[in-house]
């Protein structure tokens, strides 16, 4: 659902085929509607954009605000987005930019749109770039399953390593790309850990609920995996519940909370690792060998 401050904007985008007036009046403009990684629901926000070749880039500025926007922490859960350019309207892939080439591209936004500099001037946080790569509408449909799942595995180990990573700087009093203390991480550490969580909560919970049942159905000799990575997805809800309780405390000033932190993290992450690694094994050649998800699309 857009915010009270979007709605008016979304409206009258799609009703002047792209154009807005106000502030934005001259900006080029997209709508981008990502999947709520708490809420499951569609959300649309209005974003400015520069294209690069045949991708186009966004920058999750929030104006410099300390966090960054619900719409970067949704694609982090689910990188399947819509997009609304003009009047032509498609499905494309989010990716997050790391490293080098967010920092080229980053300056190149910059020569566009030189706001974006101010912004980053503004918050400790590394304001993110995101691509926006245009794909068949049923491009996602026509991949094989058990490929998809593996993705998704692998996001949730990055998301997993990076995480770790920041709390090992929070917990060491390094200083961020802005200069300032790691202790300034916090929240963006607090928000980062619950998208991570709600996300997991959704994914399993879709395997117990549809996933599972089904090849279970149609696969009986799968009946002995099944049980055992539903046994192992109550370990991990255990772990994940006490990975909140972790996040909870952050901010206390006690170094102490940090370093449960830390803990915690590994903890998952070694379960979900040996968890992940068994599931793509037993399951991954079924999935594949199904020529479509008996499932609804997320969208």
């Amino acid at each position: 659902m857009p915010t009270d401050f979007n709605k008016p904007i979304i409206e009258e985008f799609r009703a002047n085929e792209g154009r807005v007036g106000g502030w934005f009046e001259g900006s080029p403009l997209i709508l981008l509607t990502t999947t709520g990684a708490r809420t499951g629901r569609p959300n649309v926000s209005p974003l400015g954009y520069v294209p690069d070749g045949d991708r186009i880039l966004v920058v999750a500025s929030a104006a410099g605000a300390p966090n960054h926007p619900a719409w970067y922490h949704n694609l982090l859960a689910d990188p399947w987005v819509t997009v609304e350019l003009g009047t032509e309207t498609f499905e494309a892939n989010a990716v997050p930019l790391r490293g080098e080439e967010r920092d080229r591209l980053f300056a190149k936004v910059v020569e566009v749109a030189p706001g974006y500099a101010e912004y980053q001037a503004k918050t400790s946080r590394i304001i993110p770039v995101v691509a926006l790569y245009r794909t068949a509408v049923d491009e996602k449909r026509a991949r094989a399953i058990g490929d998809e799942l593996r993705e998704l595995h692998d996001w949730f180990r990055q998301e997993l390593a990076e995480l770790l990573a920041e709390v090992r700087a929070h917990r060491g009093g390094a200083e961020d790309a802005a200069g300032k203390p790691a202790p300034a991480l916090g929240q963006q550490l607090r928000e980062r850990c619950l998208t991570f969580c709600e996300g997991l909560a959704r994914h399993h919970g879709g395997e117990d609920m549809v996933v599972f049942p089904h090849l279970e159905d149609r696969f009986p000799q799968l009946k002995e995996a099944l049980d055992r990575l539903r046994r192992e997805h109550v370990t991990v809800e255990r772990l994940r519940d006490e990975l909140r309780d972790a996040v909870a405390a952050l901010g206390t000033g006690d170094a102490a909370e940090s370093e449960r932190l830390g803990d915690e993290i590994e903890r998952l992450a070694a379960e979900l690792s040996a968890h992940f690694d068994y599931e793509e094994d037993q399951l991954v050649p079924a999935l594949n060998s199904l020529t479509d998800a008996p499932w609804p699309s997320p969208r």
